[in-house]
């Protein structure tokens, strides 16, 4: 039971999390995304940084257009973080249970960390893609969740799941990397009595902050060219798109897209956006990460204190 209660906390807070860090980053991720997307050869392009995103959406007095599809995103962002931390953080203290060791090496919490995030793809992928596809729509032209679904088939809500799964190694190698380094900052805070129902060390705010940026920084500059096919395979069609029908349709593939930006853009495409790709990611797990850390005692707690109330109830009615 405390391991279920631990897992149900830390999945909780990391899920809290997310969605503030998403709902506070949001107008910069749609910026960086629609920048991501544009594929057109040099000079010809209309975007030339991520501001120039910006500048439009002023100009055309679209600025609210920069949250479009900010309810889909945050439905998908808490339910993939939920279902992420729950599953990192069960199988973690599994593996730990079942193995008798006091430690989790760092092979080990890779692949447990890419399980994970193998398995909350495969289920969130629909809101993902919706969600791209609102935010790379034309400002004010952006459609809801389920216009945005029903006008394309089955099979295309589940865009760039191959190239997600893959990509499930860029939050793994974050992951591991900020698990590990805080195992051993919190090495000399560890009680020496630990008792089963105490609350979890938590690293401070700072600590978290520092930690979360310099591990997503790392992980997000090697995954880079895929993060970029992956947008420009869900993004939504440009009206600016001079592409016929069978180009279209092979930028939908990972080599498709691989090959379009090579084409048009040379090598230093696939490297293209990488800037404000850092800083969103960065802060955005930062944020995450932080958040999660202060709130995860008081989730405990929370919860905690929920399961001793549901006891002593049970307890009365069988005594009366």
């Amino acid at each position: 039971m405390a391991l279920n209660m631990e897992s149900l906390a830390e999945a909780t807070s990391g899920a809290i999390g997310s969605l503030l860090s998403t709902t506070i980053l949001y107008p910069l991720d749609t910026c960086k995304t629609k920048y991501q997307a544009e594929l057109r050869a040099h000079g010809l392009a209309k975007y030339r940084n991520t501001l120039d995103v910006l500048l439009e959406a002023i100009s055309s007095r679209q600025i609210p257009s920069l949250y479009q599809g900010l309810g889909t995103k945050n439905v998908q962002s808490f339910v993939s973080s939920f279902i992420y931390f729950y599953g990192y953080d069960f199988f973690k203290k599994l593996y730990l249970k079942k193995s008798g060791f006091k430690s989790i090496g760092t092979r080990a919490n890779l692949v447990i960390a890419v399980a994970a995030g193998a398995f909350t793809v495969i289920i969130t992928q629909p809101l993902d893609t919706a969600a791209s596809r609102m935010q790379t729509s034309e400002f004010g032209k952006s459609k809801g969740f389920w216009k945005t679904l029903s006008e394309s088939t089955w099979s295309e809500a589940f865009d760039g799941l191959g190239i997600s799964i893959i990509l499930t190694s860029n939050p793994a190698i974050q992951y591991t990397a900020f698990d590990q380094f805080k195992q051993r900052m919190l090495k000399g805070k560890m009680k020496s009595n630990r008792e089963v129902e105490s609350s979890p060390e938590s690293l401070s705010a700072f600590s978290a902050f520092v930690l979360g940026a310099v591990s997503k920084c790392f992980a997000t500059c090697i995954t880079y060219p895929l993060i970029r096919c992956k947008v420009m395979i869900q993004a939504a069609e440009s009206e600016g798109d001079a592409e016929d029908e069978a180009e279209l349709k092979a930028r939908k593939t990972i080599s498709g897209s691989l090959h379009a930006i090579w084409k048009k853009e040379g090598h230093m495409g696939f490297f293209k956006g990488l800037q404000p790709q850092i800083l969103k990611t960065v802060l955005s797990s930062a944020l995450l990460l932080m958040i999660k850390e202060k709130i995860s005692k008081t989730t405990w707690v929370l919860l905690l204190a929920v399961r001793r109330y549901l006891f002593l109830t049970r307890t009365r009615l069988k005594s009366s």
